[in-house]
């Protein structure tokens, strides 16, 4: 289902935050929500808060002073909790007027706003001086399969031929990973021991991974669920998506080659995923709503249950998505991150609701809380490949860095961001804030 942009999405709309006004990321065009606690503060509960410029507007504070009504005064009583699942369980309409009456409220020159201005010490809090942590409390993690040029460059270095499997252009291809190991911006992944075959070798050896590698994902978050035994029809599927992120999902490459014979990745995924903590909602990216780019010719029109026109006109979205490396050697030497792929949304083969709609057809039941990765999102030329094992064509090109590094596969030491941003003529550009993590080495055995 379409979102009419309204209001809440006007260019000239200006926030008596000042810090909003040009932010890159979260403008009041945006506000997207998570779950904060300030820093410092021993005992400080964690909350609903929702990013502005550079600060965290307080739900719970702003509850306590009754400043919302209707169906936003019980969302924003939802968001007062330590996680967003009940916000997420009630559906679009609490989410979407609590957003609208956020952006009365901070607003410049509104009658909304003259109340909630003079309380800014209460509501507002510096984002430095806050904890981001997990949204929710996540039940399932499901991991798609939805870009199909990740999918083709694998079965290129797999030698596979064709490259693709006979099934991708017509299912929503997934896998169930590990929800325990997700974690926010932030949080250090540590890399993952397991079996592995070292070229050359005929048998596995075991230690740590030697090919650790990102994946450039786009993370989706559900809200209400369905029934176990029911299904959500791709017509409809859209009204169960709560919003979105970045995702990061780690990935240890000779571990999962030699694992994935032949139910596919295990060890080799479950090490940890990164998702940026910001959950930015259908409402906020109404304008970058595109139609799901047409099939070349030949390819299969997808079965009946996954087919809705409406779907197809206005499912898809124009985000613009990249990825940073900062190394040790760029820290130490005062440098930026440096930007080593370029991606967008529209790159994926399947619209969201064609994965909801899949993932419960055999009356499988999605829960508040739930997240889905879109799968790795890479575009047609090199500079759009969105996992280093396709930049480094599986560690056999050299990636060269501006510190007078190269890198084959992620080391030690390395932050990687993923970033999206919305762009569109006439409108203000949001992100979703930095998805970043660095790897470490990991534990001994």
């Amino acid at each position: 289902m379409a979102i009419t942009p309204d209001e809440t999405h006007d260019a000239k709309r200006k926030s008596w935050v000042t810090s909003s006004n040009g932010h890159a990321d979260f403008p009041i065009q945006n506000l997207p929500l998570g779950i904060f606690s300030t820093v410092n503060n021993w005992g400080d509960t964690p909350r609903g808060g929702v990013a502005i410029g550079d600060e965290v507007f307080d739900l719970k504070a702003a509850c306590e002073a009754k400043l919302f009504s209707g169906d936003a005064e019980k969302a924003v009583r939802a968001a007062s909790n330590t996680t967003l699942n009940d916000l997420m369980a009630m559906g679009t309409g609490p989410r979407a007027a609590l957003r609208k009456q956020l952006s009365a409220l901070l607003a410049e020159g509104t009658a909304e706003s003259r109340k909630a201005q003079p309380l800014a010490a209460k509501l507002l809090h510096k984002t430095s001086n806050c904890n981001l942590h997990l949204p929710a409390k996540i039940g399932a993690f499901t991991d798609f399969f939805a870009g199909i040029t990740h999918a083709e460059n694998g079965g290129k270095r797999r030698g596979a031929n064709p490259p693709l499997s006979s099934n991708y252009k017509y299912v929503p291809v997934a896998y169930h990973s590990r929800a325990s190991t997700v974690r926010p911006t932030g949080v250090d992944v540590r890399r993952p021991n397991g079996q592995r075959v070292v070229d050359g070798d005929k048998l596995p050896t075991f230690g740590p991974c030697l090919k650790m590698d990102f994946e450039l994902e786009f993370g989706i978050w559900i809200g209400n669920g369905n029934a176990w035994g029911d299904s959500i029809p791709t017509g409809t599927a859209a009204n169960h998506v709560f919003g979105y992120c970045m995702l990061n999902d780690w990935s240890a490459r000779d571990i999962q080659r030699w694992e994935s014979q032949p139910l596919g990745p295990f060890l080799s995924k479950n090490l940890g995923t990164t998702i940026s903590p910001w959950i930015v909602t259908p409402e906020a990216l109404a304008p970058f709503q595109i139609a799901q780019p047409l099939r070349p010719e030949g390819d299969p029109r997808p079965l009946p249950y996954l087919w809705d026109d409406t779907d197809q006109r206005e499912g898809q979205l124009d985000l613009e998505l990249e990825v940073l490396i900062h190394t040790e050697t760029m820290r130490a030497k005062g440098l930026p991150p440096q930007r080593i792929a370029v991606s967008n949304t529209k790159h994926l083969y399947w619209t969201v609701a064609q994965m909801v709609a899949h993932h419960t057809c055999g009356g499988c039941s999605l829960e508040p809380g739930d997240i889905f990765g879109s799968g790795t999102i890479s575009g047609p030329t090199p500079e759009n490949y969105g996992s280093i094992a396709e930049l480094s064509f599986d560690g056999t090109r050299d990636i060269p860095l501006n510190s007078g590094e190269t890198r084959r596969w992620v080391n030690d030491g390395d932050d990687i961001y993923l970033r999206a941003r919305g762009k569109r003529a006439g409108c203000v550009p949001i992100g979703f804030g930095d998805c970043c993590a660095r790897m470490v080495a990991g534990k001994a055995p």
